[in-house]
């Protein structure tokens, strides 16, 4: 029988009687799984703080001091989750002095810190795993007291190797797949942290932040399962974000492409790269909603690789503010050669990723996150461009994108979407700064004035599906 990996994330781990929760999903399977656990809620964004106020005040006392505590404050939380799920003293002192080696090992990374006044990348990626490597010790544990056979499996146990790219790394599937089957094939509820894997030379390399919806999809992959299941504390995806638009519908079946852009243009469901793994595996995501025991194991929302072109073309409207506009400008820039080349090769080398990019014969816009804008806009205003006369940047902007397979076919449902969003939306008053639609195949966005997101993303909503 095929296993199937079940995913729990940070919203399913929130309160110490969220474990639980948890168990009782397991329970309610009653056969071996793969779980992929993420840290607890607020735990890995934390840990980022630590290791830059550490960075921050290398050397001195107070950093040290600041860094000291916040372990001590992960012991207590631990505690805290041992005493409220696991009865037996005996199997909780255990537990607690295992938790207590693995964070003893952080603070040696945090120390080493303040030691040498600076934070290698591995050493970055090392630390930053720990919130998972303590999320799933705590899990097996409390599975274990509650009779169901369950292992932990460490990545660099199981062979999960990565590219080596710290910070954000991609699954070596040819290094990985045959390991990774061997290691989770006996019939017992195994536990992987998720979020890294390892290179081949056994260090640390973080999958990015939000990072293990892809590690439970490159494991999926790599045993060929029967399903990944994702649980979150929502109703699957929606035509909408619930606190912008009033009643948006479920969305029952997505296809990857489908699920993969509404991910990158702001749905929080999945990490943007979960379907990556799986796209030419046939092997569904199922998304679960943990608060919702009376569904037992029934999904709201499957994805899957079947096409479904209907009349109700667009499945969802989706935003997101993490977007900015870098524009280089110049009254031949968009003819010039050569100048995109020296624009990305200039962006790579500073590790600024690009999301799309946008020429015209007097200006080339180039959209980035937003936390990226002031680095790439330092590097490309140093590198003097030939025949760049300004480079200019806008973080005041959002992304509003309609998402369905069809949305760009030249047909009588296609033909008119991205026309019928760009309207709706200007003739709502919604400053649109661009719109461009044929970058994928099932989505067409605009940028709109940060402050008329919400607005721009209601007029949309209302053009397709009502209200």
């Amino acid at each position: 029988m095929k296993k199937i990996v079940v995913k729990f994330g940070g919203s399913n781990l929130k309160e110490v009687q969220d474990v639980d929760r948890v168990v009782n999903v397991v329970q309610r399977y009653n056969r071996p799984l793969v779980l992929v656990v993420s840290a607890f809620f607020g735990i890995t964004n934390a840990l980022v703080a630590c290791v830059q106020a550490a960075k921050e005040g290398a050397g001195t006392k107070a950093a040290l001091a600041e860094s000291q505590n916040y372990t001590l404050t992960l012991r207590q939380l631990n505690r805290q989750i041992l005493e409220a799920n696991i009865a037996d003293p005996v199997q909780r002192a255990r537990t607690e002095q295992a938790l207590a080696n693995r964070l003893d090992q952080l603070d040696r990374y945090l120390t080493g810190i303040h030691c040498i006044g600076d934070v290698p990348t591995f050493v970055n990626d090392a630390i930053l795993s720990y919130g998972e490597r303590l999320s799933s010790l705590l899990l097996t544990e409390v599975l274990q007291s509650r009779g169901i056979a369950a292992r932990e499996a460490l990545p660099e146990d199981i062979g999960l190797i990565s590219d080596g790219v710290f910070g954000n790394a991609a699954c070596d599937f040819e290094a990985s797949a045959a390991g990774v089957s061997q290691a989770l094939a006996d019939d017992v509820v195994f536990v992987v942290p998720g979020f890294y894997g390892v290179d081949k030379a056994g260090k640390t390399t973080l999958f990015g932040r939000g990072g293990s919806d892809y590690s439970a999809a490159s494991i999926a992959a790599c045993i060929g399962a029967e399903s990944l299941d994702v649980w979150k504390d929502v109703d699957g995806f929606l035509s909408a974000d619930p606190s912008a638009v009033t009643a948006p519908r479920s969305i029952t079946q997505l296809n990857y492409l489908e699920a993969a852009e509404l991910s990158y243009f702001g749905a929080k469901i999945l990490h943007p790269r979960t379907v990556e793994p799986l796209f030419d595996r046939d092997i569904p995501i199922r998304i679960l909603n943990i608060t919702r025991p009376e569904r037992g194991l029934q999904p709201y929302t499957i994805i899957d690789n079947q096409r479904r072109v209907t009349r109700d073309v667009v499945k969802s409207v989706t935003s997101t503010e993490d977007i900015a506009i870098l524009k280089l400008h110049g009254p031949g820039v968009g003819f010039k050669a050569g100048i995109l080349a020296q624009v990305t090769n200039t962006l790579d080398k500073n590790g600024i990723n690009i999301k799309s990019v946008l020429t015209a014969q007097t200006a080339i816009n180039i959209l980035l996150s937003r936390d990226h804008l002031d680095a790439a806009y330092a590097a490309l205003a140093e590198h003097h461009l030939a025949g760049v006369v300004e480079v200019s940047r806008n973080d005041a902007v959002a992304i509003v994108a309609v998402v369905g397979d069809g949305v760009l076919e030249a047909s009588d449902v296609g033909s008119a979407i991205a026309s019928r969003a760009l309207s709706s939306a200007l003739a709502g008053g919604v400053r649109v700064c661009l719109a461009a639609a044929g970058a994928s195949e099932v989505a067409a966005y605009m940028l709109v004035h940060q402050d008329d997101r919400k607005l721009a993303l209601q007029l949309v909503h209302a053009e397709f599906f009502g209200g």
